[in-house]
């Protein structure tokens, strides 16, 4: 009944997980064809090949460094807090 009140729209995602077996680009030729009629019936899996290039920029230290990580909530009020013990 869903499908038929949805009939000619974009596919609605519910939640859908997705599980990505990357394949690094050495083992292509090897396990891309193995690894994809494995999980051919499985829907929730899909099996890429990692193709990126060039250097890891989280391990690069001579640049880049300018992140800075802040915290953005309010700072509290400057003083101390009155105790919790009722007065004796």
């Amino acid at each position: 009944m869903r499908a038929e009140r949805l009939a000619g729209r974009a596919p609605v995602f519910e939640n859908a997980r997705v599980i990505y077996c990357v394949i690094p680009r050495e083992l292509e030729a090897e396990l891309f064809e193995q690894l994809t009629e494995h999980y051919r019936e499985n829907p929730n899996v899909e099996v890429i090949v990692d193709r990126r290039t060039g250097p890891d920029r989280r391990s690069d230290q001579r640049g880049g460094g300018n992140r800075v990580v802040r915290d953005r909530r309010r700072s509290r009020i400057p003083g101390t807090f009155l105790g919790t013990d009722p007065p004796g």
